[in-house]
């Protein structure tokens, strides 16, 4: 997919360039294929690498994109459901943090768990995007509606 997407319509190809939203094409092909009650892991740069779950690498350097720049981007076009979150989030981010990871989730429900529940989660994942966010505590557990 190096440029437009092209399709055929009345027996002649329609070149189609998206001009808006997600224009990463493995992004795109993950979130959809994405069905009902299926999970994403949206993980900071320091998050392993999980043997067996698709993983898009969207980070660039330390800082870009952050996890909330991604969340906010997705939950945009997609029906999200509940997020989860590690709890040890509070204690390690200020209230700006806070609220630039509550401002993304817009009116997702967060369920605050301990990390390591947090993380047993991820094997259930169809996916994993990793993002270049350096704060700790920021993975994100988001499952569709």
């Amino acid at each position: 997919m190096g440029g437009p997407l092209t399709s055929l319509h009345g027996g002649r190809s329609l070149q189609i360039m998206l001009r808006s939203g997600i224009l990463n094409p493995h992004l795109l092909s993950l979130l959809a294929r994405v069905r009902h009650t299926n999970r994403l892991v949206i993980a900071d740069s320091m998050f392993p690498a999980w043997p067996g779950i698709e993983t898009v690498d969207l980070a660039l350097v330390y800082g870009i994109p952050t996890v909330p720049q991604v969340v906010a981007a997705i939950v945009a076009n997609w029906k999200a459901g509940p997020v989860w979150m590690a709890s040890e989030f509070h204690d390690h981010n200020d209230a700006a943090v806070r609220t630039e990871f509550l401002s993304a989730f817009g009116d997702t429900p967060v369920i605050w768990e301990p990390h390591l529940a947090l993380k047993a989660r991820v094997p259930g994942a169809v996916g994993l995007i990793r993002t270049g966010e350096q704060r700790i505590y920021t993975n994100v557990v988001l499952e569709s509606a």
